[in-house]
């Protein structure tokens, strides 16, 4: 996908994450202790990530399903992609160290509009607070000590503040965030699915509903520049994890070519190899005809 060529997109996924309660009784996601930092391009595996995370969003949506196992898969998505880097999708800007205050535009999240820069870095460091002073516009950072942090910070000098910090240690998410983050991709997937898959079964007031609720869909958008190559090139600057998951689930629900869909038998995510493609696997294909076929001669 052409738009993906170009970016921005280096991440940060540590090899071990672990569950811990902060003292308000709160469910983080955080980096242990010893555990490795890994730079890498989300973007050169971005289909499979997106269909991962559907899949964990489908696993949110079940009614039945426990905690410990949304959990368990919601560690193994960090160890192989990272956290969300939630406090700098959020806000207006990325940016937001450079300002007195941080605004939030609406979201399901935070319902706040607005709060201190303090009150707001607690949220995602709960546990170990930054050795950080901030005098209005002015933020001094401190974080000598942890070499591989200090080497971390280096190599993402360029990125704003808010960013080398939401990719250092100490930094967590809170459970019941990440949960909703995944339960909304799943959602929107759904919700394409069904229109278009049902379409001339649904009433004009369901497909109303539908469409108002994938408008809603989005938030913050990354941001981006253009750079003179061998032509003009737009480069793309995820300056989270969250939204860049964000925007190729959108690309890839509007691909006409192969388009992301939902296999009408086992509802996994796949991408189609073509455009009336509805089946994952040639496997499902024959356990639905199967089952249609039974269905049929039961009725008659």
């Amino acid at each position: 996908m052409k738009l993906f060529e170009h970016s921005n997109s280096i991440w940060v996924r540590y090899s071990e994450y672990e569950w811990k309660e902060a003292k308000d009784g709160k469910l983080y996601l955080t980096p242990c202790d010893d555990a490795e930092p890994d730079l890498y391009d989300p973007l050169k595996e971005y289909r499979q990530l997106v269909l991962d995370a559907i899949c964990i969003g489908r696993l949110c949506m079940k009614e039945d399903q426990n905690d410990e196992d949304i959990q368990a898969e919601i560690k193994a998505f960090a160890e192989k992609y990272g956290l969300f880097g939630l406090m700098t999708a959020l806000p207006t800007t990325a940016s937001f160290m450079d300002y007195e205050a941080v605004y939030l535009p609406k979201n399901q999240l935070i319902r706040q509009e607005t709060m201190s820069t303090e009150e707001y870095l607690f949220l995602f460091f709960p546990f170990d607070k930054l050795d950080l002073v901030k005098r209005g516009v002015e933020s001094l950072w401190n974080i000598e000590g942890d070499i591989k942090m200090m080497a971390l910070a280096m190599t993402m000098n360029n990125e704003p503040m808010a960013v080398n910090m939401c990719l250092q240690r100490q930094y967590a998410e809170r459970y019941e965030w990440m949960k909703q983050a995944f339960t909304d991709w799943a959602f929107n997937a759904t919700t394409v699915f069904f229109y278009y898959n049902d379409y001339d079964n649904l009433n004009e007031d369901t497909k109303q509903i539908m469409r108002e609720s994938i408008k809603a869909f989005g938030g913050n958008a990354p941001t981006y520049h253009i750079t003179l190559m061998k032509q003009p090139t737009l480069i793309w600057d995820f300056h989270s994890l969250l939204l860049g998951i964000q925007m190729m689930l959108s690309f890839m629900l509007t691909d006409e070519h192969n388009p992301l869909r939902l296999c009408k038998q086992c509802m996994k995510p796949f991408i189609a190899s073509r455009p009336s493609a509805v089946f994952c696997s040639p496997r499902c294909k024959n356990q639905y005809n199967v089952y249609k076929n039974r269905e049929k001669n039961k009725g008659e």
